[in-house]
């Protein structure tokens, strides 16, 4: 909504007037959506979904007036912020594992199932009851089982999650961490998501967001990412509120085999209009590998073009601006096109890459193995790996074990918090120098334990969920990176601040691990309910039969000529024959 000026007439004491003109002072708030397309080698489409909400605001200054008017920043979330003391939110629900070696790295990772690390704001006395309070909110609002998060499966990791917003805070004590992996996405928690948006999925980029195509993807993830920031001028605060999709559609399954690909076949819907209340709507599309055209022909065509430096490389986009009426054409309907023509060849390995597997035999030990990969060819880079372990596997600290080229890797950082029994995981987080051209591997071995009957899931004999594990480095950057931040800069490519420019943070994410425990037969309790019930029916109902009924003699009745002859004399009033 656009303010303009008024002339006003005020009436003055001496009867004069006097024409002034008041300009009514600039929104606080604003709005910016985006999706980027990147066609992938494999042949696959990777869409992301960015919508950012900036508002002049602080829900936790001491002393300033409550916040109670909202415009375009979601009211239930604000209220959270303020009520629960959020310096720091962040939450994701994903289906699926990201293939970093078939589709290169995201934009922002997500582990599968559901992640929510908090920072809680330094004047909290008692974080542990607002991390339990904040979760069951939570739960409500995304229609999610973040209710399900307590101090069995909550962490405090002392290095591994730093600020992503302002404020330096080293104090993990305010830290929490904790995973879900399997918590499944369904539409019930995309709803609630869409709603958060100024425009809903009435108008603008989330229109495209329908379930059915969505959920039929290889890959779908949805995030929420709330931090203060610097405004341009640098003399005020923000809050920033930050949803992201990111979704991978496969060609065989959705495209039919064809690798020819549009807006209206992945979303089953084109893009009409942009989000009124959005100050800048665009569509980038990845052509960093097909710069004369000879992979693949979009349509329709545009002259603009844009340059950013993402994860470390410099890629090229073509720039859709929805905010332009000539961007629909006639039809008013817009429906980007990407017709294949060739093959796209071999993708460029990732810098860093990493895996995770039980190994082992029987049901009573076991052994995490989790290898990590640097493939740089000539530069050596250290990797911060944090491991949120269950209490029921029962680590063996002394039989860790790092080793790199076949000897071994000390680590120079090592963190570790034991496990208490129902009460919380193992964390362990260590700082590891990878060398160049390598793989490392980190062993641990384990024990499981035997839980109580009550302790197992409804489906014991399919196995229990251990968390990814959680790598983060500053990888060498092919280009020099940028350390400034404008408001200019793509959505895309300002998540994380950069403060080196011969590096970027990434932040990669392993698979979750499947293990099973010790588990009792629990079909024999049922076996012996039948059979006990059984017993009781037959043998003790027999008895308390015989114990409880009265029983009568019963005389022979007479024969059939002998009763009519009594009938017949009890007409004629004559005695009865005995």
């Amino acid at each position: 909504m656009q303010w303009q000026s008024t002339d006003v007439e005020v009436n003055r004491s001496d009867g004069t007037k006097n024409s002034e003109t008041f300009t009514p002072a600039p929104a606080k708030d604003q709005f910016q959506e985006e999706l980027v397309i990147r066609p992938l080698h494999s042949g696959d489409i990777y869409a992301s979904f960015q919508f950012r909400t900036l508002w002049d605001t602080d829900f936790l200054q001491e002393g300033q007036k409550k916040v109670s008017h909202y415009r375009l920043f979601p009211k239930s979330l604000g209220q959270v912020l303020s009520k629960f003391s959020v310096q720091e939110l962040h939450i994701s629900f994903t289906q699926g594992f990201w293939r970093t070696m078939q589709w290169g790295q995201p934009f922002i990772p997500s582990p599968p199932g559901a992640e929510l690390w908090v920072w809680f704001h330094h004047t909290v006395s008692d974080v542990d009851g607002n991390w339990k309070e904040l979760t069951n909110v939570l739960s409500g609002i995304f229609c999610a089982s973040l209710n399900f998060i307590d101090m069995t499966n909550t962490v405090q990791p002392s290095a591994s999650f730093k600020p992503l917003g302002l404020g330096n805070a080293t104090d993990h004590r305010f830290l929490r961490y904790a995973t879900l992996p399997r918590e499944i996405v369904c539409t019930e928690n995309l709803t609630p998501w869409k709603k958060l948006l100024p425009c809903g999925s009435k108008a603008g980029l989330a229109v495209l967001m329908k379930s059915e195509k969505l959920f039929h993807s290889s890959f779908h993830s949805q995030a929420v990412h709330i931090r203060p920031i610097c405004q341009a001028s640098f003399f005020s605060k923000s809050w920033e509120l930050r949803q992201t999709l990111n979704v991978v559609f496969d060609h065989y399954t959705s495209g039919q085999g064809k690798k020819e690909w549009s807006l209206f076949k992945m979303f089953s819907r084109t893009l009409t209009e942009a989000c009124p209340l959005a100050s800048s709507s665009k569509v980038y599309v990845d052509i960093t590998d097909n710069p004369e055209g000879e992979l693949f022909e979009l349509s329709p065509a545009t002259p603009l073009l844009s340059q950013a430096v993402v994860l470390g490389d410099r890629r090229t986009y073509s720039v859709y601006d929805l905010t332009r009426a000539e961007t629909f054409g006639q039809l008013r309907s817009f429906n980007l096109l990407l017709r294949w023509k060739g093959d796209s060849g071999d993708m460029l390995r990732p810098l860093l890459h990493a895996e995770r597997y039980v190994a082992g035999f029987g049901l009573q030990t076991g052994e995490i193995h989790t290898v990590i990969y640097n493939n740089h060819p000539y530069r050596a880079f250290p990797v911060l790996l944090m491991d949120s372990v269950p209490w029921y596997l029962q680590l063996y600290i002394h039989t860790l074990t790092v080793t790199s080229k076949s000897r071994d890797n000390k680590p120079s950082y090592i963190h570790y918090q034991p496990a208490k029994d129902r009460h919380r995981p193992h964390l362990l987080e260590m700082l590891i120098q990878l060398p160049p051209h390598s793989m490392t591997e980190v062993t641990v071995q384990f024990e499981r334990a035997l839980l109580k009957w009550t302790e197992y899931t409804p489906d014991p004999n399919h196995g229990f969920y251990v968390g990814s594990s959680v790598i983060s480095a500053l990888v060498p950057s092919m280009v020099a990176m940028s350390t400034n931040f404008t408001q200019d800069q793509p959505l895309f490519s300002s998540f994380v601040p950069v403060k080196e420019e011969s590096s970027y943070f990434v932040r990669v994410y392993t698979e979750p691990l499947l293990v099973n425990l010790p588990t009792p037969d629990f079909s024999m309790p049922y076996n012996v309910i039948c059979l006990t019930c059984t017993v009781v029916a037959v043998g003790y109902g027999s008895f308390y039969n015989l114990l409880t009924r009265t029983f009568q003699v019963d005389e022979p009745s007479p024969p059939l000529a002998k009763r009519l002859a009594n009938f017949i004399r009890r007409i004629r009033g004559v005695p009865l024959l005995a």
